[in-house]
């Protein structure tokens, strides 16, 4: 069933035209390309001369995805996109199945943008059955049962899928730089590490986050939402502006003691000098009470 539908999405994309005029230069293909193999994928991204900007994605795109792909256009010469639905960082007990899929509306969106080639593979394309066997290990911080914290600690599989499925589609994009946006900073982290660590040649470009007018991030799995949770989720990041506001507060006030304390040190470090300078005399005579000191005692020995 996904097979059809991508291929549907194949046929129909060769139509769509770009809408964006001014945003970098022309694909010189023209329109939105399609590939649904590595080798097609491959095929399509040595027509690009200049450098490629490249958002990977798992579908259901939202204004979010569209902000990545807009700042993608903007800082490169073409842009890749990849919708791919990834089970290597799902777990048995977890979405995959019920995970939103529109990829027609996907391509329809990424031509909207002005978007060079979409790469749209199988799971079967991406993990050959009974051929693919290699992992990406970002370290015990982030995956297995030493994984410590943070998503990594309630989902010690997820960042092991990421580092994968993001190395191969790196090596199979080449792209010179990748966009994430600020939201996964969990999943930024762990791809910086990983691309230095393997000497891939992309940057790892961090966007922020988009969000709707209340305050939610925008994110593929609200539709998950009931109405009522979608109406309580904005108190999330309410709670999180308050609590930075008032560690900002805690700072500033942290820096305004300190400031005092130095002032009022120096202060008083002055007025030490000018006791220290004023106490000597002249240079070369004794202070006063030195000098009465000194005559009683030549009265009491004589």
């Amino acid at each position: 069933m996904m097979k059809a539908t991508v291929s549907q999405c194949v046929r129909t994309s060769l139509r769509f035209k770009r809408s964006h005029a001014g945003l970098g230069p022309r694909s010189p293909l023209g329109t939105l390309a399609v590939a649904e193999t590595i080798a097609s994928c491959r095929e399509q991204r040595a027509n690009f001369r200049g450098t490629v900007g490249f958002v990977p994605t798992m579908g259901a795109l939202h204004e979010g995805h569209l902000s990545l792909v807009r700042e993608a256009r903007r800082r490169s010469d073409h842009v890749v996109v990849s919708v791919f639905v990834n089970p290597a960082q799902f777990a048995a007990h977890e979405d995959l199945g019920k995970y939103p899929r529109t990829l027609e509306r996907d391509l329809e969106l990424l031509a909207q943008e002005g978007v060079d080639l979409a790469f749209v593979p199988s799971a079967e394309e991406m993990y050959p059955p009974g051929r693919f066997a290699t992992t990406v290990d970002p370290g015990p911080l982030f995956s297995g049962a030493g994984a410590q914290g943070g998503e990594a600690g309630a989902r010690p599989h997820f960042f092991r899928g990421v580092a994968t499925v993001c190395t191969k589609l790196l090596n199979v994009v080449q792209p010179h730089e990748a966009l994430f946006g600020q939201k996964d900073a969990q999943q930024c982290t762990v791809l910086r590490r990983v691309v230095s660590d393997l000497a891939i040649p992309t940057r790892i470009v961090v966007v922020p986050t988009v969000r709707a007018a209340d305050g939610l991030a925008l994110s593929s799995r609200n539709a998950y939402l009931t109405p009522e949770e979608r109406s309580k989720a904005p108190a999330l990041y309410a709670a999180l502006q308050q609590g930075h506001a008032a560690c900002q507060r805690a700072l500033l006030a942290q820096q305004a003691a300190a400031a005092a304390a130095a002032a009022a040190a120096a202060v008083k470090g002055g007025h030490h000098g000018k006791a220290d300078r004023s106490g000597g005399g002249k240079h070369g005579e004794s202070a006063p009470g030195e000098k009465q000191g000194a005559v009683s005692r030549a009265a009491v020995e004589g």
